[in-house]
């Protein structure tokens, strides 16, 4: 299953959805790099990289 990155939120979505479930976004591009797995929204990584939920966030999206 191919996997998606939102361009603007970065949150990694499955290949099946057309827009973001975060921002709504409807760029995604499947050339990302880089994981970061956010399991608690108020963490300080999670404040650094600007996630409103709990899921799977690319690094670098092109």
């Amino acid at each position: 299953m191919k996997q998606l990155a939102c361009r603007k939120c970065k949150f990694i979505t499955s290949g099946e959805e057309k827009r973001c479930p975060v921002c709504g976004g409807s760029e995604l591009s499947d050339e990302w790099s880089g994981l970061v797995i956010i399991l608690d929204v108020n963490s300080k990584l999670a404040e650094m990289i600007g996630a409103k939920r709990e899921g799977r966030y690319a690094i670098k999206v092109r």
